[in-house]
């Protein structure tokens, strides 16, 4: 049982996933007496998919860590202003400014593979007339370029259980930017070919981030999970009262 100021971990996944690419890094932070939670993000847009986590952070009883993978990471800058998230950590992710949108962001550097790979589909929305569209991965070119150094019997199971992103979220700008007023860390994925590592980079060092890097591909949670632990529990550690 973890104690009365032990904080929550919160996990939250990124686009084109879910939270069962948490499923090596979990085991891990529940046998070291951390509470674990990973909820399943709508990924219909930056602000709903923020608020959403924002109320589940909100009603855990203690602090929390918030923990936020590629997308995710532009999903705690924003849900991370919560009064009782102490501190941030971003797993090959977008780290926003304020203002900021994922497509700004991403568009100061030469774009990764992901982009020749997208697939755009219409999705009805309800009371509205004109369809969203969802942005995904070719199921044929998700494994190298979202999981090259993953099982490769779970990358082809990952790439047939897409969690799509909604277009709107890219061009979104983030209200909010936590990491001016939470410690973070930010860990870059050297090998990643879905974000540039420059752009991760880019956001950890803007933010005075501790930053440390890991030669992976953008799923580090599945290739590397004992790297993601520790530096989860560094932040744990370090933010301890």
């Amino acid at each position: 049982m973890s104690r009365p100021d032990s904080p929550t971990v919160v996990l939250v996944h990124g686009a084109f996933a879910d939270a069962s690419s948490f499923a090596r890094v979990i085991p891990g932070l529940i046998a070291r007496g951390l509470d674990v939670v990973a909820p399943a993000v709508p990924n219909r847009s930056l602000l709903g998919d923020s608020a959403y986590i924002a109320s589940i952070v909100r009603r855990l009883p203690g602090p929390v860590i918030l923990v936020g993978h590629s997308y995710g990471g532009a999903v705690i800058t924003v849900a991370g202003m919560e009064d009782n998230v102490r501190a941030l950590v971003f797993l090959a992710g977008y780290a926003l400014e304020e203002g900021e949108s994922l497509g700004e962001l991403q568009g100061r550097f030469p774009d990764s593979d992901l982009g020749g790979a997208l697939v755009y589909t219409p999705f009805p929305i309800e009371g509205s007339t004109e369809p969203g569209t969802d942005v995904s991965v070719r199921i044929d070119r998700f494994p190298a370029i979202f999981a090259a150094d993953v099982d490769p019997a779970l990358a082809s199971v990952l790439a047939v259980s897409q969690r799509p992103l909604a277009a709107r979220a890219f061009a979104e700008q983030a209200p909010a930017a936590a990491w001016k007023t939470k410690p973070s860390w930010g860990l870059v994925a050297t090998a990643d070919r879905t974000i540039n590592p420059d752009v991760e980079r880019y956001g950890y060092e803007r933010a005075g981030m501790t930053t440390v890097d890991v030669r992976s591909s953008h799923l580090v949670m599945l290739a590397h999970p004992d790297r993601v632990t520790d530096l989860i529990l560094d932040a744990v550690h370090a933010t301890a009262p």
